[in-house]
């Protein structure tokens, strides 16, 4: 996808050599390694490519993990919603909030913080001074419509289907009651006329037969009945032992007088946007409440400025290509409103293959509802409606997996699901991946041993930089740069992004 016209290059400052912090998953106080770099604009399919190269942002800070040298690997991990179905799980946690809508019944005990509730990701707390909250949490959905519109449309389709389906049983119970009547089906019933008196036999009576023949065409009658009567029940078997699809649970309708009306929006993460205006005090507010109360952290600590750098500002150019979808790409937030407060939000990227989870904060006066694992089903259907237009767009980018950490196994039992090898950057089932996870924290996914980088660096003289206010080749940098080489940090970085995007992104060098 190319970038929009008029949409700001890439601009990134590659921070030189590696980071070593406190991992947040087995305390190593120095274990956790990443590389970093601050994102000053970025375009959605610069950072589509980065992310599958195992990249993921915190605000403007984008990191990377050394995979072969930190503590607890992190692997990027994506859902493929098309072939998505609830488990078990899943089902209870949307019939837990399908009961409390509807009849405002619920049960505060026996309640797992199940899986993608927000986890902090040590691994990326980079930006000097700026202390970083990474995601890894459970993720978020945009909706370009409110619950109720989109609640409409599936309760629409639904009536247009059941008459459809009415009709059909009536029209096979019309014919079987045809059948059983003795008239053969398809057949033109001819009315006799009277016949004139004293001539001929009586043809207002049926003719005279054979008790064999009557016989025979009983035993006719009843196979063609049969017959029928199997046609329409296997019609009708694979409807009834279909497994209700996840928007069967999530848009299922409310009765009239329901407790409780759950309504989801999509709000562009921009002060421009009058609803992200409007809604970012309350917004802020639950972010607060929700950090002291989950992650202990001080009223300081999740003031406005955190707040805003960590989950406001984005590097991302919001782009409304015509062939995208409705919503267009970009950072969003996706609110959820319960009888007219926030009792949510989930912050997600729009890029032009996947929805990518950043996070999730939420009253924790409602934890009871299962919030993170609901908010991640509501992400996966919203993955879905959006490849209903944008045919490329269909994958749901939780974040990172990291199976050294059993708490944080849980994203994969959002199923189909695939991991990125971390050498060759090719997805590979996680159900394949994970028999090598139970031997070694580090592995190489991709089993063909020849395999390689397809986006290495080939030709490190077509890296485009920024210097002095002029974007040029590094071959001509190279000639104008003063002071001592830099080709080591360029080189890299360089490796890290892959070629197609050290040509296409604006390298930063003063």
């Amino acid at each position: 996808m190319a970038a929009a016209s008029g949409t700001s290059p890439t601009i990134v400052e590659y921070f030189e050599g590696e980071d070593f912090y406190r991992c947040g998953y087995c305390k190593n106080e120095t274990g956790s390694r990443s590389n970093g770099m601050w994102a000053h604009s970025m375009t959605v399919q610069d950072y589509q490519d980065l992310i599958d190269r195992g990249w993921r942002r915190s605000g403007k800070y984008v990191y990377k993990p050394v995979m072969n040298q930190t503590c607890c690997p992190q692997y990027t991990i994506r859902c493929r919603p098309l072939h998505f179905q609830p488990s078990k799980s899943h089902k209870k946690v949307l019939k837990k909030m399908f009961k409390y809508l509807s009849k405002g019944e619920f049960s505060k005990g026996n309640n797992e913080e199940e899986p993608m509730d927000s986890q902090m990701d040590d691994a990326g707390m980079h930006d000097f001074a700026l202390k970083s909250k990474l995601d890894i949490k459970s993720d978020q959905r945009p909706l370009s419509e409110d619950c109720h519109e989109i609640k409409e449309s599936k309760v629409k389709e639904k009536e247009d289907l059941e008459p459809k389906e009415t009709k059909m049983l009536n029209k096979s119970h019309a014919k079987q009651e045809k059948l059983g009547s003795g008239e053969p089906s398809g057949s033109v019933k001819v009315v006799p006329s009277t016949p004139k008196p004293g001539k001929g036999a009586d043809l207002s009576k049926p003719p005279c037969r054979k008790a064999k023949d009557i016989r025979k065409e009983r035993k006719r009658q009843k196979l063609i009945l049969k017959s029928q009567t199997d046609q329409v029940q296997h019609e009708e078997k694979p409807k009834l032992n279909q497994p209700k699809s996840i928007e069967d649970f999530i848009f299922d309708t409310l009765p009239d007088k329901s407790a409780h009306q759950l309504e989801v929006r999509l709000v562009p993460v921009s002060f421009e946007d009058p609803e992200f205006k409007s809604s970012f005090r309350q917004s802020l507010s639950l972010y607060a409440k929700y950090q002291m109360a989950i992650h202990k952290d001080t009223a300081a600590e999740c003031g406005e400025a955190e707040f805003t750098r960590f989950l406001c500002s984005s590097p991302l150019e919001a782009e409304n290509p015509p062939n995208g979808p409705d919503c267009g790409y970009g950072s969003f937030h996706q609110q959820y409103w319960l009888d007219g407060k926030i009792i949510a939000v989930g912050v997600i990227d729009v890029l032009p293959y996947c929805v990518s989870s950043v996070y999730l904060y939420y009253d924790p006066d409602y934890a009871f509802l299962s919030l993170g694992v609901y908010s991640a089903l509501r992400e996966i259907a919203f993955t879905r409606e959006l490849h209903e237009k944008t045919s490329q767009l269909s994958y749901y980018y939780m974040g990172f997996y990291i199976h050294s950490c059993p708490k944080m196994r849980y994203k994969g039992q959002y199923r189909p699901s695939d991991l990125l090898c971390p050498e060759t950057y090719v997805w590979v089932p996680i159900e394949q991946c994970l028999p090598a996870l139970e031997n070694s924290k580090y592995c190489r996914f991709n089993q063909d041993t020849k395999a390689v980088d397809e986006e290495r660096i080939k030709e490190l003289d077509r890296l485009r930089v920024l210097y002095k206010r002029t974007i040029m080749p590094y071959n001509i940098y190279k000639k104008r740069q003063k002071g001592p080489s830099d080709e080591a940090i360029v080189q890299q970085y360089a490796d890290l992004v892959g070629q197609t995007c050290s040509e296409r992104m604006l390298l930063f060098r003063s």
